[in-house]
């Protein structure tokens, strides 16, 4: 299975230019798409969910054209969004029995699908609990929960560990990677760490543009032996800003450490560090 998105271009009546000219390729398995706030991730990933039209370009998945042939998308895909309105008062067997009666599901194994997911998603013990008492963790598994009705081929996340705390956002990490073994995952996030944690292939978008696009470890690996660190005054942060290119700093127990691209060793007390995917994250930002 392959999604093929190519020259894709969207602006709003407002004029703002979400996309422009978005092209890539994502198979099977896990595919992480970075960028900051506002740099046109959800505008694609509705454009792909068939929520938005296009204003050029052309996205095809598993044989089928995305954007003329919006029901048979919706019958191969799944889409957690970024705001998931759940209702407070329902319980999550019988809200997740609701989506499986509008996503087509014979009633005759609804209650088999609906109770095989929610033990898939560690929520079965809590099936009768009301989802207004439900953690942001529990939320976000059973907003999973409804993105696997149907079994879907296609499966977009935006922005899903946004508010979790470190345990649920490892369990989260857990249950994509089990989910994506088999299907096309979209994970749309401006956290790193995500990414880095699940993701065998990646794409940076920033300003509707794609910046970059790869695999994760060869991301990583292309900034080998061209990332520095040191611990500088903090007064001095403006200085090295205008001598070098920094892809962070941090504040930690009085004291400022820079992390910069060189290509070659800059002196001044720089040791090399070894790379990670933020340092590449940050480069090709400030390429852009």
């Amino acid at each position: 299975m392959e999604l093929t998105i190519q020259n894709l271009c969207k602006t709003y009546a407002n004029g703002i230019q979400a996309l422009k000219d978005v092209s890539l390729n994502i198979s099977t398995g896990l595919f992480g798409l970075l960028g900051p706030n506002g740099a046109g991730k959800t505008s694609l990933m509705r454009t792909i969910a068939t929520l938005q039209e296009a204003d050029e370009g052309k996205i095809h998945f598993d044989g089928v054209d995305v954007l003329a042939e919006k029901q048979k998308v919706k019958e191969r895909l799944g889409y957690l969004p970024q705001e998931f309105d759940f209702y407070p008062k329902e319980t999550a067997q019988g809200l997740l029995e609701y989506f499986a009666l509008l996503k087509g599901i014979p009633r005759k194994g609804r209650s088999f699908v609906v109770e095989d997911l929610l033990k898939r998603i560690h929520l079965w013990d809590e099936r009768k609990q009301r989802l207004g008492t439900f953690s942001g963790g529990m939320k976000q598994r059973f907003g999973i929960a409804q993105a696997l009705l149907g079994d879907p081929r296609l499966i977009i996340v935006d922005e899903p560990t946004a508010g979790l705390d470190p345990a649920e956002r490892n369990r989260f990490h857990n249950l994509l990677s089990e989910i994506g073994e088999d299907v096309v995952v979209i994970l749309s996030t401006h956290i790193v760490e995500d990414v880095s944690q699940v993701c065998t292939r990646m794409a940076v978008i920033d300003d509707g543009c794609i910046i970059h696009e790869g695999g994760t470890l060869d991301t990583i690996e292309s900034l080998r032996g061209r990332v520095w660190e040191k611990e500088i005054p903090k007064p001095e942060l403006i200085e090295y800003s205008e001598k070098y290119r920094i892809l962070s700093s941090r504040l930690f127990a009085g004291k400022t450490y820079i992390r910069i691209f060189s290509e070659t060793h800059p002196q001044e007390g720089f040791i090399p560090s070894e790379v990670r995917l933020e340092d590449a994250y940050f480069y090709f930002l400030s390429m852009n």
